[in-house]
Formats: structure tokens, C-alpha cells, sequence
């Protein structure tokens, strides 16, 4: 008998479902993908248990016949395909026949479908992969699929589940996923019966990122509309003032289906450059979407990776899409006014919630052996203060303070002599300390004492005026005979001022184009206060002038035509063979931003690099341009611009004014004007905000004039 053997089914659909079904949110996933697959136009998700317990999946599809559902949770049995040939260009999120397979096989799992023309549904009850009957059964259109016992019969795998609120987020997120690729289609996800998400369905992606992610993260979106060479990106970006410090904020989709890429990642990370903060990655919702011949779905088991047939057009596409989304952004991060928020109690009236003014503490009266040295401080068991209001205290006050006498004697004792008890000196709640009360109040004086005849001057005042005035003198002296030479031509002002740090820039109301504003002033130095309409800007002129000038220097590298310079001697490159023929392969596009080179076995021979080009940087240069193109993470030109801008932040920053400093207000002004010229700058190259928006009813209704 020979070794080799035919695996049984049984154990063939365990493998499988090690492939497809690793954890409970792989098999939502799954399910969720054949309901959208169906037509749903709304679907419910319940789990108990973090789905170890139960996973329940219903939706409105179009259902499946008494014939269909045992064919349903055989291996490689599905709908979507019919040949070979249909893998070229699939559009459906399912199409290998392996998930309820492979999730039946280690579950206990019901199925209730029901479709629109059959006058009652069916029930499949399958138990570790056997079908126990399917029978008649009254349900609703569409499907339900109803998984317990997740892994029972693999104790191995059910082993290395996490915590129940682990997986549980996990099913979460994958929920979450499918309603952003899909805001068409209704999503609601219970978890431990309480319901986590609950979407629209309307059609608006804005309507399931607002579900998802919440207000705060919505309102910081930039909308992305872009086409190139028949890819179209749609969805969202968000600005600079709305990153994460890892890369789970990217969510992309090609054609409306969640996956992990690495040429997508690298597109959106390069667009930003000069628009993020260090160590920060940007955060998307974002669908490419193109000839589905053009990628394959089908290298991954769990479909989240993809392969596209050329991946440059697909680079540039997002690459271009982003930027253009950025470069053309004009909205501000608003000030935040979370410590502004006045002070209503629960019971909706002013200061319910303090202390009232009319309120002063009176202290409890205090055991003598608490007040001694050896034991200064009141026991754990004593109350706090008492409240009196303003009309006792005066009582008592015009009383002498009885039943408030302060202790007589000498405070300085010694160490092991007690003394009775000083109460606490009564205080409002305003920080003001009220005199402690006398023992008897001072009599009035008999006669009040008349006021002098004459008031002895104020210190500091100027002596009165003398009775006389000094005559006016008969003569005025004469004039110079001859007064300075008027010049007979005046120098002409110049046309344009150079925006320099020390020069003197020309007032905001010499630019016509620029929207009307008011510099109200600047404070700390540092910042510039602006009023526009109904909204006030917080300007920081450090990032507003370092943004300035970028933008400057920038455009004149876009503008000047390619300059090469060749150098005396020229400079070797080492690289790895494939590297060498990846650059052979660019060659054209090298040379045309100014490159001359040749190719040897292991060494790029560089004797020419465009100008503005240090002699030191060429070797950094061809090592990223070799990575980048070897993962189709960019081409020479977009790396080179990228380069390019990264050593103009520097230099913009260097000539920027400074934060902290006392400048000529025609300088700032000329900032401010230039600021106002060009709304679309809105971070500095470092990913800063160029200015903070406060609109004039967020300061009503903070002060409550609305």
C-alpha cells in the first residue's frame, strides 16, 4: 500500500477552514460578503460572546431555494462563477464556494432562506459539517444564518481565541469595513445585545463615515473626486489635523472591496509629504475603482491582498488624486473651546453645580485632642464644613460672634499643651476672606471733628499756578533766511515690494483680490488675530510665513526647465544586478529630469544630476528611485519632487519669520495679506496648523447671546 492517500472530505474542509475561518470576525466577514453578493439592501449582524457563542447574520437578499441550500456548504459550490474564463473579471466580493463550507464544518450552523416568489422558506441544520435534514419553515425574504459553537469540534483552534471583548472588536471592525465599501446597503451590528453600529443606507459614503468614525472625525474630511487612465478615486482623506500614529486609519477599497496594499499605502504617505507631521500617517476612506481584468483578487485567502497587472498607473493615480485634494483644500482647523463651556448644572440653571457667593463654610466643631500638635489634623471620621448664609454671618458678627469665640491665650504653646480648638476663619466661595468676628463692636464718636480750612496738597500733584503770567516778549526771532533745496526729482517708489523678512510689506488694503479683514492685534508674538466676516482666524505668523515661502520656491522648481550639470568626476552607485536593470529599464525618464548615467554589472555610473542637486545625495537618490520602482511605489519624477520638497523645508523654515519675536506691523500685515491671497494654505511643509477658525456663533453661544 503506497503513502500517499486521499484526504476525506471531513478533513479536507477542517484544512480549509483553517485557510478561510481563523476567528469569529473572518466568518462575518464571509457572510457579510454572500449577503451583499444577494442583494441586500439590509443586513443585521448580532454575536454573543465575542461570536464564539453565536453569530447571527440576516438580510433581505434573494434568498435560495430548498435545492440550493445543501449545495450551499459544499467546497467550491457558488453562484458567481461558471468558468475559468470569469476569474478575469470578477465583480462579486465571493466567488471560490469555500466559506460557509469551511465555517459549517466546525460550527453548529442553521439556515433559513426564503425567496420572493416561493410561498414559504427552508431550514438547513448542519452539525460539524453533516447535514441533519432540511425542512419547511416560515420566514421572511432573504436569508439567515445562524452559527453557535464556534470551534467545538477543534479544541486545538478554539485554544488560541483571544478574550470575548477582543474578538468581539475584531468583528467590530470588520462590520464596520463593509458598511464604508458599501453605504448602500443598511448595516446593523449587535453585539451582547446592544447595537454598536446602525447605518443609512442611503448611498452616501458621508453618511456611513459619520456612523462609523463619529462627528469629530467627519467634520475633518477632504472630499477626493479623481480620474486617470480609467481609474477613478473616490472617497475621502483627511486633513492634516486628522492623522494617527499607525497605519490602521487607511482603509482602501478596490472596487468597493476591502484590501491591503502596499502600492496604495506608499501613494498616499508620498502625497503628504510637506502637508504631515513627523511620524504621523495620514487617514483615508478610499475606493479605486477600475477594469476588474486589471487586478486579481485571487492570491490571498481571505482576498485582503491584490496583484494589479501594472501597478504605476495605479501609484499615480492615487498619487494625483490626493495631492490635488490637498493642494486645493481651503478649510481651517477650528479652535477648540472644550474648556469654554459655561457652567449649567443638571437641572438646567447657571452654577447649579458651585458653590453660591451668599455661601460661606462654617467649621464643625473639632475634638481639642485633633487640634493638639502631636496631632494636627481632624480624624477621618469628621465632616467637612458647614454652609451659613451671608445674613447669619452678619448676625452673628453684631452679636460678638457668640458660640464662635475664638480660643484666648497665646498661640505659641508648647509642644505637649493642649488648647482649645480655633475655628477656621468663615470664606466665600469667590476667594474673598471675611473678617473674623470681634468681641464687642467700637463705639461711634460724640462729635465728628469739622474739616481743616485748607487741604494740604495730594502727593504727587503739580503745584498750583502762580497768580501772574509772564508777559509775552515784544519780538519773535526771525526765520532762516534760506530754507533747505527741495530736490528736483523725486525717486520713483518701486512697482513691487520683494517679499523679504526685512523688508517693509504693503498693507492689506492694497490688494483688491484679498477678502476684506481686520487685524485686530497680535499676542505673545507669536499670533495674529484676524476678524473676517463672521469668523475670527488665530494666525501663527512663523507657520504662516515658512508656508509662504514654500509654496514660493516651490512653484519656481515647477516652473524652470530642467538644467543638468555635469561634474569633472563622476560618481559610482553601488547597486544589487535587478536594482541596475530596474534603473536601465527608467532610463528615459531619469534623463529627463536631468540625469545622464551608464549602467554597468553591480554600478550605475553617474556623470550628470539636475541643478540644485548635491554631489552627496546622488547615491540616496538612485537607491530610493531603484526601491520605489521595484514595488511600483512611484517613478523618477514624483520621487525626485518629493526629494526636491523635503530639502526646501529647511530653507523655508530658515527664512521664515520667528515665533516669539517683536516685528514691524507692516510685516505682519504682509503676511496676514498674503495668507488671506492664498486661502488653500493651511498647514506648514511640517504638517502644522497655519491658522486656527473660531466662527462668531461658537462665541455667542459661549457667551449666550444667541
Amino acid at each position: 500500500m503506497g503513502n500517499i492517500q486521499v484526504l476525506s472530505f471531513e478533513v479536507a474542509n477542517l484544512i480549509a477552514a483553517g485557510e478561510v475561518v481563523d476567528r469569529p470576525a473572518s466568518a462575518i466577514k464571509e457572510m457579510m460578503e454572500n449577503a451583499i453578493d444577494a442583494g441586500a439592501k439590509h443586513v443585521t449582524v448580532e454575536i454573543q460572546n465575542g461570536g464564539v457563542s453565536l453569530m447571527r447574520v440576516t438580510d433581505d437578499g434573494c434568498g435560495m431555494s430548498a435545492e440550493d441550500l445543501p449545495m450551499a456548504i459544499r467546497r467550491h459550490a457558488t453562484s458567481k462563477i461558471r468558468s475559468a474564463d470569469d476569474l478575469d473579471g470578477i465583480m462579486t466580493l465571493g466567488f471560490r464556494g469555500e466559506a460557509l463550507a469551511a465555517i459549517s464544518s466546525v460550527s453548529d450552523m442553521r439556515i433559513m432562506s426564503k425567496r420572493r416568489e416561493d410561498e414559504t422558506g427552508h431550514q438547513l441544520e448542519v452539525r460539524g459539517g453533516t447535514i441533519t435534514g432540511v425542512t419547511d419553515f416560515g420566514c421572511r425574504d432573504g436569508t439567515t444564518v445562524i452559527v453557535e459553537h464556534l470551534f467545538a469540534n477543534v479544541p486545538a483552534r478554539r485554544k488560541f481565541l483571544k478574550r470575548d471583548a477582543t474578538e468581539s472588536m475584531a468583528v467590530s471592525a470588520n462590520v464596520e469595513r463593509v458598511a464604508l465599501s458599501h453605504p448602500e446597503v443598511a448595516f446593523r451590528f449587535i453585539s451582547d445585545g446592544q447595537i454598536k453600529l446602525d447605518t443609512a443606507g442611503d448611498g452616501k459614503l458621508m453618511s456611513a463615515v459619520y456612523a462609523v468614525f463619529g462627528r469629530e472625525f467627519a467634520s475633518r474630511l477632504i472630499p477626493l473626486d479623481y480620474e486617470f487612465e480609467g481609474i477613478r478615486i473616490d472617497g475621502f482623506i483627511g486633513r492634516s489635523d486628522n492623522v494617527k500614529a499607525n497605519r490602521n486609519g487607511q482603509n482602501f477599497f478596490i472596487n468597493h472591496r476591502y484590501v491591503k496594499s502596499r502600492t496604495a499605502q506608499a501613494a498616499i504617505e508620498q502625497a503628504f509629504t510637506s502637508y504631515l507631521p513627523p511620524e504621523k500617517y495620514p487617514v483615508c476612506i478610499m475606493n479605486i475603482g477600475l477594469n476588474p481584468g486589471r487586478v486579481d483578487v485571487n492570491v490571498h485567502p481571505a482576498k485582503l491582498e491584490v496583484k494589479f497587472s501594472n501597478e504605476k498607473p495605479v501609484f499615480e493615480a492615487i498619487y494625483y488624486a490626493v495631492r490635488q485634494a490637498l493642494e486645493q483644500d481651503t478649510s481651517r482647523p477650528s479652535l477648540g473651546t472644550e474648556t469654554m463651556k459655561p457652567a449649567f448644572g443638571p437641572t438646567g440653571s447657571r452654577y447649579s453645580d458651585m458653590t453660591s457667593p451668599v455661601e460661606t463654610e462654617r467649621p464643625k466643631p473639632v475634638n481639642e485632642r485633633q487640634m493638639s500638635m502631636n496631632d494636627p489634623a481632624p480624624s477621618a471620621g469628621t465632616s467637612g464644613p458647614e454652609r451659613i448664609t451671608a445674613e447669619e454671618y452678619v448676625a452673628m458678627y453684631l452679636n460678638g460672634g457668640h458660640g464662635h469665640q475664638p480660643a484666648s491665650g497665646s498661640s505659641a504653646q508648647a509642644p505637649h499643651t493642649q488648647s482649645a480648638p480655633r475655628p477656621a476663619e468663615p470664606r466665600r466661595e469667590t476667594g474673598y476672606v471675611l473678617p473674623p468676628p470681634q468681641d464687642e463692636v467700637p463705639p461711634l464718636p460724640d462729635e465728628v471733628p469739622p474739616l481743616p480750612d485748607e487741604m494740604p496738597p495730594l502727593p504727587g500733584k503739580k503745584p498750583p499756578l502762580p497768580d501772574e503770567v509772564p508777559p509775552i516778549p515784544d519780538e519773535i526771532p526771525p526765520l532762516p533766511d534760506e530754507a533747505p533745496p527741495i530736490p528736483d526729482e523725486v525717486p520713483p517708489l518701486p512697482d513691487e515690494v520683494p517679499p523679504l523678512p526685512d523688508d517693509k510689506p504693503a498693507p492689506a488694503a492694497d490688494a483688491p483680490d484679498t477678502p476684506p479683514y481686520r487685524i485686530v492685534g497680535e499676542v505673545f508674538h507669536s499670533y495674529v488675530i484676524v476678524e473676517q466676516g463672521e469668523r475670527m482666524l488665530l494666525i501663527d505668523k512663523h507657520a504662516a510665513h515658512e508656508r509662504i515661502i514654500f509654496e514660493n520656491l516651490r512653484e519656481n522648481l515647477r516652473k524652470k526647465s530642467v538644467d543638468s550639470q555635469f561634474m569633472m568626476l563622476p560618481v559610482d552607485v553601488m547597486l544589487m544586478s535587478d536594482e541596475v536593470g530596474l534603473i536601465d529599464t527608467y532610463r528615459k525618464e531619469l534623463e529627463a529630469i536631468g540625469f545622464s548615467f551608464t549602467c554597468l554589472r553591480n554600478t550605475v555610473r553617474v556623470d550628470a544630476l539636475p541643478s540644485g542637486i548635491e554631489t552627496s545625495a546622488i547615491p540616496d537618490m538612485f537607491a530610493a528611485f531603484a526601491e520605489q520602482l521595484a514595488h511600483g511605489t512611484g517613478d523618477a519624477r514624483i520621487t525626485r519632487d518629493i526629494l526636491f520638497e523635503k530639502a526646501l523645508f529647511q530653507a523655508s523654515c530658515k527664512a521664515a519669520i520667528k515665533a516669539g519675536r517683536d516685528y514691524p506691523p507692516e510685516q505682519v500685515a504682509w503676511v496676514v495679506q498674503q495668507l488671506m491671497k492664498l486661502p488653500d494654505i493651511t498647514f506648514c511643509p511640517h504638517g502644522r496648523p497655519v491658522a486656527m477658525e473660531m466662527k462668531k456663533r461658537t462665541l455667542d453661544h459661549q457667551f449666550e447671546r444667541c
